[in-house]
């Protein structure tokens, strides 16, 4: 069985070691900026529409997608969920990121009953600024806090200054004016 499983991961350009539970490698072209950031959680671009259809098969079993209506991402729910995948649905632009978007993606993640766990966005800058927010949630200097949001996909100047803005938002007491 798990050898049956290697050959038709290595058909579709995944790499993985056995029993590793998702892969440590993706073909760019099925599931782009794929990258492992600590066992159980991938993040990434837009996943192919063959990628999609096969994210159950790679070992996942929560996908949760920060692209908006607009991205396509209503479709994305009901394909997956058809799968008997978990989805959730946390639309993100870089001018309304939140502290509520970030609580709601940490849930997700701090649910070891969720994982393995995809979370994706159209190329994975939206998810680097999320991940460096909940770095600095957990304790982690900024420095630390954005390279790992860069290793998580953030490039745009536009979603660190986002991050930025729920970080301060983060540690600015309610009622208090900065």
């Amino acid at each position: 069985m798990i050898r049956r499983l290697s050959l038709l991961l290595a058909a579709l350009g995944v790499s993985v070691p056995l029993l590793a539970g998702v892969p440590d490698a993706v073909d760019p072209e099925k599931i782009p900026y794929y990258h492992v950031i600590r066992p159980g959680l991938a993040v990434g671009g837009q996943p192919s529409p063959e990628a999609l259809t096969r994210l159950g098969e790679m070992g996942f079993k929560t996908i949760v997608n920060l692209r908006t209506r607009r991205e396509g991402a209503l479709e994305e729910e009901e394909a997956l969920r058809a799968l008997g995948l978990d989805y959730v649905w946390v639309p993100v632009r870089s001018s309304t990121l939140s502290l509520a978007d970030v609580e709601a993606v940490e849930q997700v993640l701090s649910d070891p009953e969720r994982a393995p766990v995809l979370l994706h966005c159209g190329s994975s800058d939206r998810v680097g600024a999320v991940w460096a927010v909940i770095q600095v949630r957990a304790g982690r200097t900024l420095e630390e806090a954005e390279a790992a949001g860069r290793a998580a996909g953030l490039q745009s100047p536009a979603n660190w200054k986002a991050a930025l803005r729920v970080m301060d938002a983060a540690e600015t007491p309610a009622g208090v004016d900065p």
